[in-house]
């Protein structure tokens, strides 16, 4: 829980954002975690994580900040608003970039993989991912938009269910933190995203509003 401590808490509501382009970077550092796992013995840092949770909240300040990059049209604005947002009601979509100390270990996807990924929350909820998507060359999207990514990391998107096959939420609507946790034979490392108390407001921008 030490990450929760030094990063500012979130809120999961939904509802219009009065973003401008130039937010975007301080909303990706909001949804945006990092923890390393270092090896008690050997002092090395055998894995490097860095994950963004891709929120309603976070969402709405990408497509600001891409619309004016590429010069959309408010149709086209409108439209990559409304599937971007639409998707976040149904799947939990986290952007990871890692790097572990043996090239092998980067892949997620692997038949018998150095990490297992799952969703947890402080309810004991955990989820295996319903997809992990290798981002096999992360081009000038990732690199401009998510800029922890680099050539020596590995990067993915990982999809979790909205729902579990019990039924169960797989972020409990009384949760206080969520997390991405990293287990393996080498150890574990938790990533953990904190809920305001207040958690279904949103914080406005302070920026100019923004009209898509």
């Amino acid at each position: 829980m030490s990450s929760a401590c030094r990063t500012p808490s979130v809120g999961l509501g939904e509802g219009p954002r009065e973003y401008v382009a130039t937010d975007y970077e301080t909303v990706l550092k909001s949804w945006t975690r990092s923890e390393q796992l270092t090896t008690v013995n050997a002092m090395d840092n055998v894995l490097t994580v860095t994950a963004t949770y891709e929120s309603w909240d976070f969402r709405w300040a990408y497509t600001v900040r891409y619309a004016e990059d590429y010069r959309l049209t408010v149709d086209q604005r409108h439209a990559l608003l409304e599937r971007s947002l639409a998707e976040t009601r149904e799947a939990h979509e986290f952007y990871v970039a890692l790097y572990a100390e043996k090239h092998k270990w980067n892949d997620l996807t692997a038949k018998e993989p150095a990490w297992i990924v799952r969703l947890t929350d402080d309810e004991g909820t955990e989820t295996a991912p319903s997809e992990i998507q290798t981002i096999k060359k992360p081009g000038a999207i990732e690199l401009t938009y998510f800029p922890y990514s680099s050539p020596w990391r590995s990067a993915f998107r990982i999809t979790f269910p909205k729902v579990r096959a019990d039924g169960r939420l797989t972020i409990s609507p009384a949760a206080r933190w969520f997390g991405l946790r990293f287990a393996g034979a080498q150890g574990n490392q938790e990533l953990i995203w904190e809920v305001s108390e207040n958690g279904k407001d949103v914080a406005r921008s302070s920026g100019a509003p923004h009209t898509l």
